[in-house]
């Protein structure tokens, strides 16, 4: 399987987040279908002349539709058992970015972002506030929990008295759990627009109130159409401190390949918080993409005009 390739555009590559996806077959089938599906919806778009930015936002959708994946409908909960959601995106060809974090209402948190985006000169909104700005916009309203969601959250509680985890990466390592969940995707249009974008439900047990990279530009998503753009997975706080998807960026600026910025940037968050804690795609304004990640698994997609590629795992650092 070609891990980068150099193609025509349009194209766009999405993920599924990163994490051991230590799970029945079943679920990992589902996943891959998922970001297939997501992929295939994207380059629709684009085939039809669509912007990098619509793309994204529709192919997050349908990840975010999916139940199997940890963002919209299938988010995980949070230590009270409520779903808290963030999302994001950035047009590379306005320079320009926004995020929603904390929110409760929408049943597809990446568009309220898209409509902060376009709507307002806001950077990023969040909770209740930005919870009555999707009401009053008459997005639709997120169902709730799905039962399953309900069971392993009850399950979690009763397999060990947790008290009220002030870690995330301590809940991470005492649960055994998967500590990725984030959905990303990263366009490239026929005008050689690129657009970025990542929604989550963040890691289970979390506190109320946190908020991870997936709202944050220049963290969890960043896209730039002189060079490129990434979507960023894994503990979103280490990818915060780290500034990961715009430190990519910006080494692809200053003349790296796509293949080596990704790489160096990888090696670098490893050495400093670990493995499990990051994975990634990127797209640059060829068409080349890089799907890569230092936890056991990454389900990805990428599609252009002649070529699909689908797997749940990009190149792995270790």
């Amino acid at each position: 399987m070609a891990l980068v390739s150099t193609l025509p555009r349009p194209a766009i590559v999405v993920h599924g987040g990163a994490g051991r996806w230590a799970t029945d077959p079943d679920t990992r089938r589902r996943a891959l279908e998922a970001v297939r599906k997501a992929a295939h919806h994207g380059l629709e778009i684009l085939l039809r002349g669509g912007l990098a930015l619509d793309a994204v936002v529709e192919a997050i959708k349908v990840l975010e539709d999916s139940e199997v994946l940890n963002a919209g409908i299938g988010s995980v909960l949070t230590i009270d058992g409520r779903i808290e959601m963030d999302a994001g995106l950035m047009d590379g060809c306005r320079g320009r970015g926004a995020g929603v974090g904390c929110v409760t209402y929408p049943k597809n948190p990446i568009v309220l972002a898209r409509e902060v985006l376009e709507r307002t000169d806001h950077v990023l909104l969040v909770g209740t506030a930005a919870d009555r700005f999707a009401q009053s916009l008459g997005l639709e309203e997120h169902p709730g929990p799905l039962p399953q969601r309900i069971e392993k959250y009850r399950e979690l509680l009763r397999s060990r008295n947790l008290g009220y985890w002030k870690k995330v990466l301590d809940v991470a390592k005492v649960m055994g759990l998967d500590i990725g969940g984030t959905v990303g995707a990263v366009a490239l249009d026929l005008e050689g627009c690129i657009a970025a974008g990542a929604s989550t439900g963040g890691v289970w047990l979390k506190l109320p109130g946190r908020i991870g990279d997936s709202a944050i530009v220049g963290a969890g998503f960043y896209a730039d159409s002189r060079v490129g753009g990434v979507s960023a997975t894994g503990l979103g706080e280490t990818i915060v401190m780290n500034f990961v998807a715009r430190r990519v960026v910006e080494k692809m600026l200053s003349g790296l390949g796509l293949l080596q910025a990704c790489l160096e940037i990888v090696k670098e968050h490893t050495q400093r918080f670990g493995r499990g804690t990051l994975g990634f795609v990127a797209l640059d304004v060829r068409g080349n993409y890089v799907a890569i990640h230092n936890t056991e698994c990454m389900p990805f997609a990428y599609a252009c005009r002649d070529k699909v590629v689908v797997s749940m795992e990009g190149l792995r650092i270790v």
